[in-house]
């Protein structure tokens, strides 16, 4: 049970008047006109003549700051002085003090901001004028044995209020042994006085089971007299009660308006449940604007659970479209309160860009703040960015820390990298049997990833006959779960690369399937084993197709085979326009050959306007890439009637740079550029290669 812990001043309320009522008249009209130091005068010659009703008055002077430098330290003085006199009022609001404690905290007008601004300005002579006009000091420190003795003798005087929180002190065990019988009976008393916080804790007591066998339905018998009284926590605990059936019959139509009457008293857990019952139409009408509202309400208040339904009603979208940039606002309100799941959102917000802008240190941040909260997947993206040096400083070290902990978190992906990292001895000593433990354990998950990932470790690191057929096994499971990665390997295993006998119908089955499943490399790999004759299985329009395929996802190799094809109508219709485009695209990814091909189409128009100056850039693209034939090709382009002497030098340094490869032509034009008399260039002398034909044909 939650103790009723209400601000002091939440509590201050003037006592009834009883028989000092026409004794102090006086001082009373003067307060209520708001002459306070005149009513101060007057209930201080009341208390000279031992009257506990004009103490109890001054000490209230000092608690709300009427009259009097506000001082919850010398209303302490003033309510003990009326407690010790009886008076059951200052027992209670003396017991409160002592059970809080009251710290003079900084700001403006505070004790403690005065204080310490006066002694930097007074030095030496400050302590005086504090003692002056703070006497009693400006805290109070908490008391527990104090609180009990002067709640107790409330709660024995009658106070409704005292008895309650004697009720929660007996059920807490504060300043007392733990008593719930005790505690029962405090409750009870105060709640036979109609007192609505009483009669809440009793509905608590029965509700918990709190000394008493639990019991629903009497729980929801006390809730129903508090909440009858406007007590807003007893509205809730009773419409929870009546959503769920419990200890009386569901009924959601009375929770939901138990809920919206404590709601208009702005509680944040009715604010938050009305606007769940508004969203799903339980028991209201369905709403979903003032669901809205009223989970911003409760949002604003801090309230955690509203702040996480906010950011899911703005990420979902509900019956409208989502609203990624309000729920990435109200995610991070969550992930600021550290809501973990909200925090690795949050990260994968910034990394993506989604409803912010992207910024990798964000992104970085908050994921290692999910993963230090134990989010597994969090900690597994951490590891890729320190591993990487992504928004953070590179670090291994700390990226075998965050792959440990998502491993044992259960993701495999982390235990697959650990393996990976071990294996190769990126960032650690270098531990085979490290690696091979990791991956085993990943493999052992039922992950195809892993599993696939732990075939080829054994492949790589260990041929063995044993190892091949464990690798085979793996490869097998997981692609028959549909794991195209897994398939491409098993048919390139197949294909006899790890030695054994090929089985290239056997390859042909698994790698169709991962080309089938959009599988790039094992299109491309489908292809050349479609253009093989001798694999038994040749098909040149089935290669064509497949290269077709990687080509326009991107392989270069593909490309350049499929340029070869239409070049040459293997396959395809012929068509040198179309392998012009697809030398070029393969060009512009690297691919050495191609660039080479596509300068000698461009020189000789072939499948495209010819372009002199567009071939001399390609030949020279691959003439910089170390390709021998590409080097004398340019060397012959830089030779040529319109080349300079300078360009004539640049040609003899590429026909040089084949030679050194052993590149027969450029030795002879090497060797007829030397034969010239007086070394200079002549037409007769120079070393024209004649027709080049590209590498297709």
């Amino acid at each position: 049970m939650t103790a009723l812990t209400r601000s002091l001043l939440q509590w201050l309320r003037p006592a009834p008047h009883g028989s000092n009522e026409r004794r102090l008249g006086p001082a009373e009209a003067a307060f209520e006109r708001g002459h306070y130091l005149e009513a101060l005068k007057l209930w201080k010659r009341a208390s000279q003549n031992g009257d506990a009703e004009a103490d109890y008055r001054i000490g209230m002077l000092y608690a709300k700051n009427q009259g009097v430098a506000g001082s919850i330290p010398d209303a302490a003085v003033w309510y003990e002085r009326a407690a010790q006199r009886g008076h059951a009022d200052a027992q209670y609001q003396l017991g409160l003090i002592y059970l809080y404690g009251v710290n003079a905290s900084l700001g403006p007008n505070r004790p403690e901001t005065w204080r310490q601004s006066s002694a930097a300005r007074l030095g030496d002579t400050a302590s005086s004028v504090h003692h002056l006009i703070f006497p009693h000091g400006t805290s109070v420190a908490k008391d527990i044995s104090a609180a009990f003795r002067w709640i107790l003798a409330a709660a024995e005087a009658g106070k409704a209020d005292a008895q309650t929180i004697l009720g929660n002190l007996y059920s807490e065990g504060q300043g007392c042994t733990k008593d719930f019988a005790a505690a029962l009976r405090w409750y009870q008393a105060a709640a036979d006085q109609k007192f609505a916080p009483a009669e809440f804790a009793l509905g608590d007591v029965y509700y918990q089971g709190r000394g008493v066998l639990v019991d629903f339905a009497q729980a929801a018998i006390w809730y129903g007299k508090a909440a009858a009284q406007d007590h807003v926590r007893a509205q809730i605990g009773l419409a929870f009660m009546t959503l769920k059936g419990m200890g009386l019959p569901e009924n959601p139509p009375e929770a939901a308006r138990l809920f919206q009457s404590a709601a208009t008293r702005d509680d944040p857990i009715a604010l938050y449940n009305i606007a769940l019952l508004r969203l799903s139409g339980k028991g209201v009408a369905k709403d979903l604007d003032r669901a809205e509202t009223a989970l911003r309400k409760a949002a604003r208040k801090d309230y955690l659970p509203a702040i996480q339904a906010l950011a899911e009603f703005y990420s979902s979208g509900a019956d409208a479209e989502p609203d990624l940039r309000e729920a990435a606002i109200w995610y991070e309100k969550a992930a600021e309160r550290g809501d973990v799941q909200a925090q690795f959102f949050v990260g994968r917000f910034y990394a993506t860009g989604v409803g912010v802008s992207p910024n990798i240190r964000q992104a970085a941040k908050w994921f290692e703040r999910a993963a230090e909260n134990g989010h597994a997947t969090a900690a597994f993206n951490v590891a890729i960015f320190y591993l990487n040096g992504s928004g953070v400083q590179r670090n291994v070290e700390a990226a075998i820390k965050w792959f440990e902990r998502a491993a044992d978190g259960g993701i495999s992906a982390a235990q697959v990298q650990l393996g990976k990292l071990y294996s190769t001895g990126a960032g650690v000593p270098k531990d085979q049997e490290m690696a091979s433990e990791w991956l085993s354990r990943a493999a052992g998950s039922g992950d195809p990833d892993a599993k696939t990932a732990y075939a080829l470790f054994l492949l790589y690191h260990d041929a063995s006959e044993d190892n091949v057929a464990r690798a085979h096994s793996l490869l097998g499971e997981a692609a028959e779960v549909g794991h195209p990665p897994a398939a491409f390997q098993l048919g390139a295993l197949k294909m006899g690369k790890f030695g054994g006998t090929a089985d290239m119908r056997g390859a042909t089955r698994w790698l169709t399937r991962a080309a089938d499943a959009g599988h790039v490399e094992a299109q491309y790999m489908l292809g050349l084993v479609h253009l093989d004759p001798k694999s038994g299985v040749g098909n040149a329009q089935a290669a064509a197709s497949c290269m077709a395929k990687a080509a326009r996802a991107g392989h270069a190799a593909a490309q350049f085979q499929l340029a070869v094809m239409y070049c040459t109508g293997h396959g395809v219709g012929l068509d040198l326009a179309q392998g012009v485009n697809w030398y070029e695209a393969a060009a512009e990814q690297g691919h050495t050959v191609a660039q080479y091909n596509l300068a000698v189409m461009l020189g000789k128009g072939q499948g495209r306007e010819a372009d002199v100056t567009k071939a001399t850039e390609w030949f020279q693209r691959a003439a910089e890439r170390g390709m021998a034939e590409a080097q004398v090709a340019l060397g012959d382009v830089l030779m040529s009637d319109r080349g300079t002497a300078q360009d004539r030098d640049t040609a003899v340094n590429w026909y040089q740079y084949a030679a050194r490869q052993g590149n027969e032509g450029a030795v002879r034009r090497l060797q007829s550029i030397c034969a010239t008399r007086d070394g200079t260039f002549t037409p007769e002398t120079e070393a024209l290669c004649g027709t080049k034909r590209p590498m297709h044909e």
